[in-house]
């Protein structure tokens, strides 16, 4: 049987301790899957290091530790922070809060307005220092230490730049996961002095800590294997193409998973009826529920989307499509916030055809979860999606998705016309309303067949869409980091 590993994971985000986005949901799910003993063997050992920011709400029972962790200033002299390192037991891992409140106590995570924080090289530095100042406390060695995009970045180089010649630290393994690859952390030569590290790391008038992260880490993934084939051209690499494709076989991916637990069409506390693969029918009243809600009109196949209404996410495709979609008869439920124009296109839409398309300009969790479980087809027109949640919950919800073949979209949707036997959903391929507006087409035609939908219904619920495979994959990649 494989050792139990030691695992400490750094992020800038953790469900449900703190989150913008999917980066937090995959930190968490990850660190449980990889944490809670399977019929494999045991779980792993893993740590999972979080800023402590404002409004952080901790687990109850946590236990203190004082480290002195060394920064950087401005003139380059190396100086000391204090900060208080909280640890405590999460479902599956240790939760681990890096205390410091000139750091991390801010209105928001990053931002301040529509600004990166000045200092966001210097936070995250002192982030990923007390991470390593900690395993040296302790005097337990870790195997690896799995970084999450450029926040991780300074963790990954100081281990390599300023703790190499540490007994304790330079043997540990290291992995990083690009969650985004459009985002680089990118730090100016004038303040690059906040990362403490030589000089000669990055170019000449800066360092970009997602670049050199990807350069340094033993390993390094992106979140499907798709991606990552298209994050080796300049269309989709933002970039870092040139990088990805030096790595070679030490870039992979790895596709996500979602927690199976929290969503479950059989227990959603949030749905009006339960369903599971064995009795379908309750979605029907999931689907009365949700248009009653919303003031559709129930005579019509209804669309769902969720998500950032961006150029990115294909919501320019859906507004273009929409006066056609809704003459086909399909009503839409469009929830999510974004750029104003999209917003506002969309509801001068919803207000031409009332009872037809309803807009909710808003983040709502639970009018989400009636979504996935009340629409009769749910809509991912991605211009690109590393990944992607969405298209993974409405088939767990028995809710076929119409997406199109990009990312992990790609690597998880079968279309039904192409692949009658495993299809589970429906694809198309040029990023065009007339292309959405087709796939459309064909997926109603499968809403009229009932036996056909069922069929396409029951091969999506059926896919394992937990986090057991994906964990098995990231231990694969642990163990090459280590052999490496």
């Amino acid at each position: 049987m494989p050792r139990t590993m030691r695992i400490a994971m750094v992020a800038s985000e953790c469900e449900p301790w703190a989150k913008t986005g999917g980066l937090a949901d995959v930190v968490d799910a990850l660190s449980r899957a990889l944490g809670l003993p399977d019929p494999a063997g045991p779980g792993h050992e893993v740590d999972v290091y979080l800023p402590w920011y404002r409004g952080l709400n901790p687990p109850e029972g946590l236990v203190p530790l004082e480290l002195r962790v060394p920064v950087g200033g401005p003139g380059g002299e190396p100086r000391h922070e204090t900060v208080t390192l909280w640890s405590g037991e999460a479902d599956g891992y240790r939760l681990r809060l890096v205390e410091h409140a000139p750091s991390f106590d801010r209105e928001s995570f990053y931002m301040d307005g529509n600004s990166d924080y000045v200092d966001n090289p210097a936070r995250f530095t002192l982030l990923g220092r007390a991470a390593l100042e900690a395993i040296r406390a302790e005097a337990r060695p870790v195997d690896v230490i799995h970084g999450h995009d450029w926040q991780a970045g300074p963790a990954l180089l100081s281990l390599r730049h300023r703790y190499a010649g540490d007994p304790l630290l330079r043997e540990v393994a290291t992995m990083l996961t690009c969650h985004n690859l459009a985002y680089h952390g990118w730090t100016p030569r004038a303040d690059a002095w906040q990362l403490d590290l030589p000089l000669d790391v990055g170019k000449h008038d800066g360092v970009d800590l997602l670049r050199e992260a990807i350069k340094t880490a033993d390993m390094v993934n992106t979140v499907s294997p798709n991606y990552a084939r298209e994050s080796l051209t300049p269309e989709f690499g933002a970039g870092l193409d040139d990088v990805l494709r030096a790595r070679g076989d030490r870039y992979i991916g790895i596709i996500n998973g979602i927690d199976t637990g929290l969503w479950d069409p059989a227990t959603d506390p949030t749905l009006v009826a339960h369903y599971d693969a064995s009795d379908l029918a309750p979605k029907a009243r999931t689907r009365a529920d949700l248009m009653a809600r919303n003031g559709l009109d129930p005579d019509g196949p209804l669309l769902g989307l969720i998500g950032r209404l961006d150029p990115q996410k294909g919501f320019d495709l859906v507004t273009a499509a929409a006066p056609e979609l809704v003459a086909m008869g399909a009503r839409l439920i469009v929830l999510g916030t974004g750029h104003e124009h999209l917003v506002a296109g969309l509801q001068a839409l919803a207000a031409q055809h009332p009872g037809r398309i309803a807009v909710l300009d808003r983040f709502d969790r639970s009018e989400a979860r009636r979504i996935y479980a009340g629409a009769d087809l749910f809509l991912m027109p991605s211009r690109f999606e590393p990944c992607g949640q969405g298209q993974l919950i409405a088939m767990r919800y028995a809710t076929p998705p119409v997406v199109r073949h990009s990312g992990g979209l790609a690597d998880t949707v079968v279309d039904a016309d192409v692949d009658p036997a495993r299809g589970n959903g429906f694809v198309f391929g040029p990023a065009t309303p007339q292309a959405l507006v087709d796939a459309v087409r064909r997926a109603l035609a499968a809403l009229a067949d009932e036996a056909r939908l069922a069929h396409i219904q029951a091969n999506g619920m059926a896919r394992d869409h937990s986090w057991r495979v994906p964990a098995r994959g990231y231990e694969a990649a642990y163990r090459r980091a280590i052999a490496g």
